[in-house]
């Protein structure tokens, strides 16, 4: 999910519902069937924006298989085409680009500095692990963190929050070894791992790595339909939703589901209006966000289905932020668009969390979508 500048955070009232179910015997039920060992491996796959080239292998090895056709298009976008019984050209689409950093300047003492690719947080990223991506060295271990000193030498006046022009990279090398080794331009992310934690998963990356992940298993379990299925990896979703634009103008969709994160803000300090979404409570179906407002028609569909069919959903209003859905409803004449979401709590940190069930929600409402899609139901 690409964060806007604008953004102060939420205030939205999220309308929550759940089809009368308890969500968490559903959930149960469901979750030991996802595939973690996968989930794992993309979340871990190192690729900021721009420098999406591992995270794009291992989805073209997955998607391969399950596809009728596959190519890379100029920007680095994965396309997958499952050919269809009808003319219906439905466009999904995940990125695959992290938030993460570029290495602009090593110093004299063999100290990085970063600039920051994606929108981030100064204030969760000290003492943070990071992985410096160098093209012949492999990837450098080192610390992130702010110029400052020591709690033990503040004396009376702590220093005030760090800055992102604060932040640094120390690689515990000579600066010999450093600038022998390190290039500008090399791409930095951070160093974590995918956990269970109880019925949730977390990781760095998790934004969008779980939607390339709904992406996946959808495209596995799909049998027949009528539409033809582009199944897109995008880039550069991060900075501005450019992999996109540019897969949207040549696909031509007729409709388009984005796949991706949002907030879940059921935190400590936060009231019920400001929620956004509710981890383990189901998928989200989008109305809006900072970037988009959804077709309503569509909107309704997805609803209907998730209704019919005991899916657990709940509908989104996203004050800030937005997906690939944004740039893809303005692509040559305009598409019908909208946005499965993921709630997530710690977005755009280190230590994103989503409900394993709310995935298996999303997958199965895709699923339910893609085999009864019909374009002249959404005609304005």
């Amino acid at each position: 999910m690409a964060k806007k500048t604008s953004e102060k955070g939420p205030s939205s009232d999220a309308q929550h519902k759940n089809n009368g179910q308890s969500a968490t015997t559903t959930h149960a039920a469901t979750a030991r069937d996802l595939n973690l060992a996968l989930l794992k491996r993309l979340t871990e796959t190192p690729g900021t924006s721009g420098r999406e080239e591992q995270v794009r292998e291992l989805v073209i090895s997955e998607l391969q298989p399950l596809v009728d056709e596959l190519s890379v298009d100029a920007l680095g976008n994965v396309i997958a085409v499952k050919h269809g019984s009808g003319k219906i050209k439905v466009m999904l689409a995940a990125h695959m680009d992290e938030i993460g950093f570029l290495v602009k300047h090593v110093d004299d003492k063999g100290y990085l500095r970063v600039q920051p690719v994606g929108g981030h947080d100064p204030s969760v990223l000290v003492a943070q692990r990071v992985l410096v991506h160098t093209e012949e060295h492999g990837a450098l271990r080192g610390v992130l963190t702010p110029a400052r000193k020591p709690i033990h030498l503040q004396k009376d006046k702590v220093e005030g929050p760090p800055t992102l022009n604060d932040l640094f990279v120390d690689l515990g090398l000579t600066a010999e070894q450093v600038k022998a080794q390190v290039e500008i331009g090399d791409f930095v992310t951070m160093d974590r791992t995918l956990e269970v934690v109880g019925d949730c998963v977390i990781s760095k990356a998790l934004d969008d790595r779980t939607g390339l992940f709904v992406m996946i298993e959808t495209m596995r379990r799909l049998h027949e339909t009528n539409a033809t299925i582009y199944a897109v990896a995008t880039v550069q979703e991060e900075v501005g939703l450019r992999g996109a634009t540019t897969a949207a103008y040549a696909i031509d969709p007729d409709v388009t589901i984005a796949l991706d994160t949002t907030l879940a803000v059921e935190l400590p300090g936060t009231g019920d209006h400001e929620a956004v979404t509710h981890m383990g409570s189901g998928v989200a179906i989008k109305v809006m966000d900072g970037g988009h407002i959804a077709h309503p028609k569509l909107v309704r569909h997805l609803r209907d289905i998730a209704r019919r069919e005991a899916i657990p959903y709940q509908m989104e209003v996203l004050p800030g932020g937005s997906t690939d859905a944004a740039a893809i409803q303005k692509a040559r004449g305009g598409v019908i668009s909208a946005t499965l979401s993921l709630p997530s709590r710690y977005v755009h940190t280190v230590n994103e969390m989503v409900h394993m069930g709310d995935i298996e929600a999303d997958i199965n409402l895709l699923l339910a979508y893609l085999a009864e899609v019909h374009p002249s139901d959404y005609q304005l």
